[in-house]
């Protein structure tokens, strides 16, 4: 029995020239070579650029008559019994390339039915009027739009992985965020539980110095009255024994007698002075620093687990040419000497200020900004809108789109419409910034000590960007999450 191989090798030497399929009912024309009878028909309809020049051969383009087919039966009947070897030798093709119904090779398409035929089939009246193609004929269009749905579900399924690779980094992402909640939340109760022990050591320490001050109070208090009690004990006995005498001897400096008695002021101590009855009164406000402490541990409990850490960097594009940017531009210095740096629109060129990159449209966000003014100068921070002015001046205000405060040495001021001079119990070198997008807040904390700073209200309706500003040599900020 012959190999796969040496059947298919015959296979090829018995190919149409025009379909490069197996030959279906071939043909020899003048010039020897052979071709399937319906390519040969499909090719000599062709019209060409010169309908009077004659038809050439598709091999060696000699001339041939149109009408001078003549049939191959040897090579037919070759054709056929190489196709039966084909069929013995691949597994399974029998059953998959011969009619079930005729027992011959299928070799067309009805496009009408979606059937494949055999020879048989196709002379069956129920397909003559349908449309009928050769299989690899039939096979093309289909072939091209398997390719298009092919193109369409890959680009589909890249844009699938591309969302799942995106998603898997945002979970990746909640995770880490998760975890940083769970340490600032082990850290809060450590310190709060730590306060809470110091506060309590000291409020036990003031109820026992209190308690011994009135055992103090007390055994004064007895001591005091033990001696009145003795001198009232014996007047009242002088007294009694005067007052038992005879006539002569009750009268015997009788008058200077009563004088004493009547004289005699009764002192009426008290048991708790009016100072330690003071000071038992105004303990509960002993308690006031653990109330503030507990409420501020609260609203910076809220605040650390409600906000969204902001991944802040500064945009070189947006900086004005006298602020010196760090190398990982989170961190910016005044400078008198201008930089080498190209106009563009987004730079501000009269104002000394930076934007941040990114921007936002929704959601909580929170940044620090950690102010050196040591040699004086001034820095402002907050947010602007996205269309605020980058060229000439720069009015700070929410009128203006800007809702930030300026740190300067020794004061704060708000600059709303009108700038406001804050008092605040101590000058912030750390601030942390916090927006609202949805709610329209824009807040300022000391970040050391948690003392509110400020709280604009506004009302956004494009794209913020956190905004900072320098002035004076040697003034410089840096801004972390």
């Amino acid at each position: 029995m012959a190999s796969a191989a040496s059947v298919t090798s015959l296979a090829d030497e018995v190919n149409c020239p025009i379909c490069q399929g197996t030959l279906r009912e071939p043909v020899t024309i003048d010039c020897g070579h052979n071709f399937c009878r319906g390519c040969l028909t499909r090719y000599c309809e062709i019209p060409g650029p010169d309908p009077e020049e004659a038809l050439t051969c598709p091999l060696c383009k000699e001339p041939f008559r149109p009408g001078n087919f003549r049939p191959n039966w040897q090579l037919a009947s070759v054709v056929e019994n190489i196709e039966r070897l084909k069929l013995v030798s691949t597994p399974g093709s029998d059953e998959e390339d011969v009619c079930q119904e005729h027992g011959e090779k299928i070799y067309f398409f009805c496009e009408d039915d979606e059937a494949q035929l055999c020879v048989v089939c196709r002379q069956a009246g129920e397909h003559r009027a349908h449309t009928v193609r050769f299989l690899e004929d039939a096979a093309g269009p289909y072939r091209e739009q398997i390719q298009k749905c092919l193109e369409c579900l890959r680009k589909e399924r890249e844009e699938i992985q591309r969302i799942q690779s995106r998603e898997n980094e945002r979970i990746q992402v909640l995770l880490c965020q998760v975890a940083t909640k769970r340490q600032k939340v082990i850290f809060e109760f450590a310190h709060l539980c730590q306060f809470l022990e110091e506060q309590q050591s000291i409020l036990l320490a003031q109820l026992e110095k209190l308690d011994g001050d009135i055992l103090k109070q007390q055994d004064d208090f007895d001591v005091l009255v033990s001696e009145e009690l003795c001198r009232f004990s014996n007047l009242i006995s002088e007294l009694e024994e005067k007052n038992g005498r005879p006539a002569r001897e009750l009268l015997t400096d009788i008058r200077s007698t009563l004088i004493r008695c009547e004289t005699r002021k009764c002192r009426k101590p008290e048991a708790v002075s009016p100072e330690l009855g003071q000071r038992i009164r105004d303990f509960p406000q002993q308690a006031i620093p653990l109330q503030r402490e507990m409420k501020m541990f609260l609203e910076k409990l809220c605040f650390e687990l409600d906000y969204e850490p902001a991944d802040i960097s500064l945009d070189p594009q947006t900086s004005h040419p006298k602020l010196l940017l760090s190398e990982d531009q989170r961190r910016a210095q005044f400078s008198y000497k201008w930089q080498n740096s190209p106009d563009n629109p987004q730079r501000f060129d009269r104002a000394t200020c930076v934007l941040a990159h990114g921007g936002f449209t929704e959601g909580r966000h929170t940044w620090l900004v950690k102010v050196d003014l040591a040699h004086g100068g001034s820095c402002t921070v907050g947010v602007v809108s996205e269309d605020v002015a980058r060229k000439g001046e720069l009015r700070l205000r929410p009128e203006e789109g800007v809702w930030a405060v300026r740190l300067a040495w020794g004061f704060v001021s708000a600059l709303g419409s009108f700038p406001t001079r804050l008092a605040l119990g101590e000058q912030p070198r750390q601030v942390r910034v916090s927006l609202d997008y949805e709610v329209g807040w824009v807040t300022f904390v000391n970040a050391v000590s948690q003392e509110p700073i400020y709280t604009f209200t506004a009302s956004f309706t494009q794209k913020v960007f956190p905004f900072f500003g320098l002035w004076g040599r040697g003034s410089s900020f840096s801004v972390s999450s």
